[in-house]
């Protein structure tokens, strides 16, 4: 089965993410590989899609928002899992608590109706510069902490859930 594990991603983080999960795909025998949405040319040519964003302002980047939209009938009737990469470890107090309320609304915000299997929400990196001055200093405020917050043990718990299902 061919899978593509399509990815947008504003610093690396997100790209990186879709890279271990392909490699778990491809480790469990399942053909795959890990492009930039805007570098897909035929998304028919893929029998299964994993799909992943960087979230800004609780929605996906724009390339994947387009991906999704160009391509909606055909992620309807494929397996489809999405995930999306924020700063929910990266956060404290009742910022924390708040971040799985994020997810609805990160779906919320996708276009059409997508029928995805699961949408995860894992966190990234976090460094000062992908922030302007004032949102660095806002993010401290709220008690957010710079670093790479990527549970990897997540993210490969995740891809052996999605390899289970598509290896039947």
């Amino acid at each position: 089965m061919d899978v593509l594990v399509g990815y947008a991603t504003a610093h690396g983080s997100t790209r990186e993410i879709a890279d271990r999960v392909a490699a778990g795909l491809t480790e469990a025998g399942l053909e795959v590989e890990a492009r930039d949405m805007r570098t897909v040319d035929d998304a028919d040519a893929y029998a299964a899609f994993v799909l992943g964003s960087a979230v800004h302002g609780q929605t996906w980047l724009e390339p994947a928002k387009a991906f999704v939209s160009d391509n909606l009938d055909l992620l309807g009737s494929r397996p489809l899992w999405i995930f999306s990469v924020g700063m929910p470890a990266a956060l404290r107090g009742p910022w924390k608590r708040l971040a799985p309320r994020e997810v609805p609304v990160i779906a919320k915000s996708l276009p059409g109706d997508l029928p995805f299997r699961e949408h995860r929400l894992f966190s990234g990196v976090i460094a000062p510069a992908h922030l302007p001055p004032t949102g660095r200093i806002m993010f401290r405020l709220v008690g957010g902490r710079f670093g790479d917050y990527r549970d990897w043990d997540a993210v490969d718990g995740w891809t052996a859930r999605i390899a289970e299902v598509l290896a039947r």
